[in-house]
């Protein structure tokens, strides 16, 4: 299954918490709200590195969505990988195995997140198995 729609996110850093040979570490607070197909609220925490080469950076963060999709209620973590090399993105959003409650115990998949004109937006593929009884 796939379904795309947008999320509004909040964001409170933290102030570094190690600067070293002109790398900083610091911590970032998530709040989001998702729409579309994706009816949830998430908050999440982010561990970021910023090198003293312009556009290369890293990060990695886990947060707990938690509402509904496509009208099965629940709550499922997801895992971000993220590297910025002089300018060239890559990221890794995908559901840790076996954290999906509720209605959407048994939930995989993996999201990719685009930033247009200052909007967030999903597209969130994923499997969810047809309820056993």
């Amino acid at each position: 299954m796939n379904v795309k729609g947008q999320f509004e996110v909040s964001m409170k850093a933290e102030p570094p918490y190690d600067t070293r040979d002109g790398v900083t570490l610091a911590r970032i607070t998530l709040d989001k709200k998702f729409s579309g197909a994706l009816e949830a609220t998430s908050v999440g925490q982010m561990t970021a590195a910023r090198t003293p080469v312009a556009e290369s950076a890293g990060y990695v963060a886990i947060e707990r969505v938690e509402g509904t999709l496509h009208g099965k209620r629940g709550s499922f973590i997801l895992q971000h990988t993220g590297v910025s090399t002089r300018g060239m993105q890559s990221l890794s959003v995908t559901v840790v195995h076996d954290s999906a409650t509720g209605e959407l115990t048994g939930l995989t998949g993996s999201m990719k997140i685009d930033m247009v004109e200052g909007k967030h937006f999903y597209d969130f593929e994923y499997l969810l198995p047809s309820p056993t009884g």
